[in-house]
């Protein structure tokens, strides 16, 4: 009996391998300040920053490239993101292009985010292409908070399913590069790359 979750868990990783099960994914950093003058200063900081996509280019050597275009496939860079905009995502190395479009901006007093999903590249022929390692279910918010004194930032993937199959995959080339590089993000890619971009959101 107690070798029945990790069964379960195995089952699972094989199904997500295969493009058959989702994950649900988050990561968060937060950062305290004296006091609420300078959060509230700091957490304007953060909002800027957050909706800013193209500043968040050039973390580190190994994080992505982000590159902001409107709904048409115009690249707009250092303008805030908005509904209907489309996110250019080239991890290091020699990987293909990935694409986000972003489906909500929701802002309010302490609280501030967006969600993307994987989507075509808005500038291709082939629309029924999701040009992404995940699918088209999947999404993930890019939030910060402002708790008391406390600025929170976190990125919240649900539904993280890898995107290997046809026709949405496109060529089989491309299906099991994206496996590749859904499997190396679950197990330590995406963590160092959501949290450094989760830190620079508070400013750490």
């Amino acid at each position: 009996m107690k070798q029945k979750p990790v069964i379960d868990q195995l089952k699972h990783e094989t199904k997500a391998v295969q493009g058959e099960a989702s994950k649900d994914k988050t990561y968060a950093s937060q950062n305290t300040f004296s006091d609420e003058a300078t959060a509230q200063e700091a957490f304007a900081r953060s909002v800027e920053k957050l909706l800013n996509v193209t500043g968040w280019s050039g973390l580190s050597n190994l994080t992505a490239d982000f590159s902001l275009y409107d709904s048409v496939g115009r690249e707009k860079p250092n303008e805030p993101v908005q509904p209907g905009d489309y996110i250019q995502i080239q991890l290091p190395g020699p990987t293909p292009e990935n694409w986000v479009r972003v489906t909500d901006v929701t802002s309010r007093e302490k609280r501030v985010q967006f969600t993307v999903q994987p989507s075509h590249d808005p500038g291709s022929s082939h629309p029924e292409q999701t040009e992404h390692f995940f699918n088209e279910q999947a999404r993930s918010t890019f939030q910060v908070e402002l708790l008391g004194t406390t600025i929170r930032a976190a990125e919240i993937g649900q539904d993280e399913s890898i995107n290997n199959q046809q026709p949405e995959a496109g060529n089989l080339g491309r299906a099991l590069v994206n496996t590749i590089i859904a499997e190396g993000g679950w197990l330590f890619y995406q963590k160092f790359q959501w949290k450094l971009l989760t830190d620079y959101l508070v400013h750490l």
